[in-house]
């Protein structure tokens, strides 16, 4: 059993809740529950606007979840201050099953990693724990990202691909 300050369990949400950033993702409704060197848990409550027109989630917001999921399995640093950033290269996804309605959690890590590259994993589950689609992705850290720490706000990153 893990017993956390207020403390810690304040500063975790900070860092959870800036993992999803300004984008995308956000917009989605995507929210990180759980975040630690290499994995993450990502949430995401389904509302109309995730379904397609035979109403159930649309693949392109489970392909949205995987590729959020395995990107930030990568990426963690701790601090909200020193963002990590990557490039996905490569996203392969999987359907195995329909909902329409729900909570949708994204599970992410890393299966193996080097300095500028990484690959992961993610597994997308419906709100009673069945799979509903895989997927794996291959991204490169962008330049400033590759070391555990992240990077500072002033540093500079890649040109291309923000």
């Amino acid at each position: 059993m893990s017993c956390t300050s207020r403390a810690e369990a304040e500063a975790a949400a900070a860092i959870n809740d800036s993992a999803i950033g300004e984008g995308f993702a956000r917009a989605l409704g995507c929210r990180v529950v759980e975040w630690a060197p290499g994995r993450v848990e990502v949430e995401l409550a389904l509302g109309p606007q995730h379904l397609n027109r035979a109403g159930s989630v649309h693949g392109g917001v489970l392909a949205t979840l995987i590729d959020v999921a395995c990107t930030l399995a990568g990426l963690y640093s701790g601090s909200p201050e020193r963002v990590r950033k990557a490039v996905t290269l490569s996203l392969n996804t999987s359907f195995t099953g329909q909902v329409a309605t729900g909570t949708l959690r994204a599970r992410g890590r890393v299966r193996v990693g080097g300095r500028s590259i990484f690959f992961a994993t993610t597994e997308v589950t419906d709100a009673a724990g069945h799979a509903i689609a895989h997927g794996e992705t291959v991204n490169r850290y962008r330049r400033g990202s590759e070391e555990a720490d992240g990077a500072s706000p002033e540093e500079p990153t890649d040109e291309v691909n923000a």
